[in-house]
């Protein structure tokens, strides 16, 4: 991780919680320089922004939020905008569909600092589905589905410090986990409001739909 993913949540002006345990020290960058980059930045002064700039604002702070690219996330938002079953809520509806990827999973159980991190453990196979490897951070776990730290996996030291790093995390109630066991379930489906993104949701699908 580099010191760009503090320059994103300076630029945006809020914590997007890109570096782990650090956004939560006294060395978050937003503690230490809460102004944008830059030497406008440093004045004060904030630019007016079109309804269009805020519009690709909150865009930009929600893709950076679940660390997807831009290819992703419009992929994501163009599958809402396209079925007409979630025509009824899509702002929750691709709230879920983001929540459901596997990378994000690996994050709120709290087996990764940030899901820039659980993107690379996914990535080098230290996971399981359904007993079955999975190695693509976008997968979709659904309701139902198990995830586990392979057994061969659970002696690296990322791991064996995860119950010391419990204690920090909140508890996720959608999901139902084993920090012994290493084990962790989908209960149910998140709602909108449990996730309290940082940014408006029914705002950025204005964007795509401009």
């Amino acid at each position: 991780m580099n010191q760009s993913q503090c320059k994103i949540c300076r630029r945006q002006g809020q914590k997007l919680f890109l570096k782990g345990e650090r956004c939560f020290s006294a060395k978050c960058a937003m503690i230490r320089r809460p102004y944008s980059p830059g030497r406008q930045g440093r004045t004060g002064v904030k630019r007016k922004l079109s309804d269009y700039g805020q519009q690709l604002a909150e865009k930009q702070k929600l893709r950076r939020w679940y660390n997807l690219s831009e290819k992703q996330f419009r992929h994501y938002v163009s599958e809402i905008l396209n079925k007409p079953q979630h025509y009824k809520n899509p702002a929750e509806n691709l709230i879920q569909k983001l929540e459901s990827r596997l990378d994000n999973i690996i994050y709120r159980a709290g087996w990764a600092d940030s899901r820039s991190q659980a993107r690379q453990l996914v990535g080098h196979g230290h996971f399981q589905v359904n007993n079955r490897s999975v190695d693509r951070p976008s997968f979709a776990v659904k309701q139902g589905d198990l995830i586990a730290v392979k057994e061969t996996r659970k002696d690296r030291a990322a791991f064996v410090r995860l119950l010391e790093k419990q204690e920090k995390k909140d508890e996720c109630p959608w999901l139902k986990v084993d920090q012994k066991k290493l084990t962790a379930s989908v209960i149910r489906v998140p709602a909108l409001e449990e996730i309290n993104p940082p940014a408006q949701v029914s705002t950025i699908l204005e964007f795509y739909t401009r």
